[in-house]
């Protein structure tokens, strides 16, 4: 099997393939490392390599602890930090074989929404090199969209596995907040934190999620149930054809409105015609508090912010707060008047309040004696890729581009990323959303798209 051939096999389909002896993971593992020497100069995907790996290739985003491996979060704060301990997501995917190829470059401390607020140069679309890939997960979503990995590890606090996974036509998953130990993550937002792979197929991050997930005695909001949502849905044999017949798929109407880019509008329509062919009911939904998750969520956020970095004092890791990049200490100066006497109750307290309608509104819509709908679905993104630096200085037109994920972080449920088409040669990805520990609903959904669609074939010339 040639090189190309090895790196563009999903997950699923390497594994095969070394079971039937078509290649060895010594073969494997040099035809990933030739194609992030020729390609990874361009997109700037890794911060980290490390040679000599073996078993199957995964890219870690660059917050989440590996023993040994330069673990920088994309901060200057941490260029020389080497964790003495792996995260449990790494502990459990070397348990199952899989190799860690590298560390992936991301927004400085998970903070921003296009890749570019690393202090190692952003990340670039490997669709169009001009373009950004999204973030906070950039380097993760751009190494499996250009084959540089079987898999990828990112993490999602407001989006941020599945925007830049929508932006570089890949699948993202952020589970349930709960479903996967934080231990070894470095913290964002505490309460928003979750870890998730990006893969090639919607099988493939299926099977990953049943790998990290589950208790560990480290995380207490950690559930300690393990995910089986790859045996029950692949394992099973379920056929394509009766895998979302008769299921309910709601629309929220406030994700349609103004905002919406009418061509990326229209991908994402076309996406849910084709659910609707399959057998999937469709069901207009509201989630009336959605226009306030924006303001909750930046609210919120800056203030868990504010209480995280503060152990970042140029004394424990050696580097001096003006190494901060802008983003992180814009973050940190909203969070501590946030959280400041006097403005407490006037901001938290009531972004707090709002955050519990956001999860009633999905509560309501899956509620079953209300006639409650099975998953939601609608765009990722307002638009597809942008322009590198156009949003650069505008920090509250790039906060926009989260506005269609960061409810599904606020209200803690399961939310799927998948290609679903184009617009003007970039990709669009639909979001799927679930209930609450209902992984296996939304992969179901998901699988059932991808595998009647040819999107998530498609791969970009670099």
């Amino acid at each position: 099997m040639g090189k190309n051939n090895i790196t563009s096999l999903t997950l699923i389909g390497t594994i095969k393939g070394l079971k039937q002896k078509d290649f060895s993971e010594e073969e494997l593992n040099n035809a990933y490392f030739e194609r992030i020497a020729k390609l990874n100069p361009k997109l700037n995907s890794f911060l980290e390599i490390k040679k000599n790996s073996c078993g199957i290739p995964a890219a870690i985003k660059d917050i989440i602890c590996t023993q040994g491996i330069k673990t920088t979060a994309g901060s200057r704060i941490l260029s020389n930090f080497i964790p003495p301990y792996n995260a449990i997501v790494i502990q459990r995917l070397l348990e199952n074989g899989i190799s860690v190829i590298g560390k992936t470059n991301c927004d400085e401390f998970a903070m921003g929404g296009s890749g570019e607020n690393s202090s190692f140069g952003p990340t670039k679309n490997p669709w169009d090199l001009n373009k950004v890939t999204g973030g906070s997960s950039s380097g993760s979503a751009a190494a499996v969209a250009a084959d540089l990995c079987a898999f990828a590890l990112g993490s999602d606090t407001g989006g941020s596995i599945r925007q830049p996974a929508s932006l570089c036509g890949v699948v993202g998953l952020k589970p349930t907040y709960g479903r996967v130990s934080r231990y070894g993550l470095i913290a964002m937002a505490s309460s928003l934190d979750t870890i998730g792979p990006v893969t090639k197929s919607v099988e493939d991050a299926a099977l990953v999620l049943d790998w990290i997930s589950g208790g560990d005695g480290y995380d207490s909001n950690c559930h300690p149930e393990r995910s089986e949502g790859y045996k029950h849905i692949f394992f099973a044999g379920a056929q394509n054809d009766k895998l979302i017949k008769g299921l309910k798929v709601g629309v929220p109407k406030e994700y349609f409105g103004e905002g919406l880019n009418p061509k990326v509008k229209q991908v994402i329509e076309d996406a849910i015609k084709k659910l609707e062919e399959q057998g999937a009911e469709i069901v207009e939904v509201s989630l009336p508090n959605s226009k306030y998750a924006l303001a909750a969520y930046y609210i919120i956020v800056p203030s868990e912010i504010s209480a995280n970095m503060a152990r970042f004092d140029g004394i424990r890791y050696g580097s001096a707060r003006v190494d901060f990049g802008p983003e992180v200490k814009r973050r940190i100066m909203l969070g501590t008047y946030t959280l400041s006497s006097g403005y407490y109750e006037e901001y938290y307290a009531k972004a707090a309040k709002v955050r519990t309608l956001v999860k009633q509104d999905f509560n309501k819509a899956f509620d079953p004696p209300a006639g409650g709908v099975d998953v939601i679905v609608g765009p990722v993104s307002p638009t597809t890729a942008w322009n590198l630096g156009e949003k650069v200085d505008d920090p509250l037109t790039m906060y926009l581009s989260d506005i269609y994920t960061i409810s599904a972080n606020l209200a803690g449920i399961p939310g799927l990323s998948i290609p679903c088409g184009f617009s003007e040669g970039l990709p669009v990805g639909l979001q799927i959303l679930g209930k609450q520990w209902d992984e296996e609903t939304i992969l179901r959904v998901g699988y059932a798209y991808e595998q009647s669609t040819e999107w998530h074939k498609e791969k970009p010339k670099i």
